[in-house]
């Protein structure tokens, strides 16, 4: 799990940033569009909306130390769940390498379909 910023603003909600979740068995992503300035809470309601309840809750989750995965809120949800929350370490993504690909993906494809946009926008 990890998150995309400094995306170029869009949709109806102005969406500038993406969290990213990886299952690491089945290599199924999932892409959320969030605000940078989203809170814990928010982060939180969006996994459980979006994953727990179609998936159930996790056993382990691998996460960059951002704070939102390292508040308090969300240490007692694992807590209380009883999974296990695992950090990548800076320059050492190995445990993380999947979301990273996938962000890299991600963001390759936002470029294109913002060059392609601003080429064919007079074409209508």
């Amino acid at each position: 799990m990890n998150g995309v910023t400094g995306l170029p603003p869009g949709g109806d909600r102005s969406y500038n940033s993406c969290l990213v979740i990886v299952y690491r068995l089945s290599k199924t992503q999932i892409f959320f569009p969030c605000h940078k300035d989203n809170t814990v809470m928010d982060t939180d309601l969006l996994i459980w909306n979006g994953v727990v309840s179609w998936t159930g809750i996790f056993t382990r989750i691998i996460g960059d130390r951002d704070q939102k995965f390292t508040s308090d809120l969300w240490t007692n949800l694992h807590q209380l769940f009883g999974n296990k929350l695992s950090f990548s370490t800076a320059y050492h993504p190995q445990p993380d390498g999947i979301v990273e690909i996938m962000i890299q993906t991600l963001e390759d494809m936002i470029r294109r379909l913002c060059a392609y946009e601003l080429e064919f926008k007079g074409f209508d």
